[in-house]
């Protein structure tokens, strides 16, 4: 496992060691876990962004999906 380093406000420092306390973990597994969900979230928003982007992509627009939706309430 390799080690890296990083300079973050104090504000967040702060913050991040009051979730480490309240959820009995060390900073070093909020950092990991915080930056395993953002890449996660990082990777669907790239998938997405290229669907949205291939034209051979069907796309409907969102206020059409809305009213189809809604209509059948």
């Amino acid at each position: 496992m390799s080690q890296i380093t990083a300079r973050l406000p104090d504000e967040v420092i702060s913050a991040l060691d009051r979730a480490a306390q309240a959820l009995n973990r060390s900073r070093a597994d909020i950092i990991r876990q915080a930056i395993e969900s953002y890449l996660e979230d990082f990777d669907d928003l790239t998938v997405a962004i290229e669907r949205l982007r291939d034209p051979a992509d069907m796309n409907i627009d969102w206020q059409e999906a809305k009213r189809a939706l809604l209509a059948d309430n």
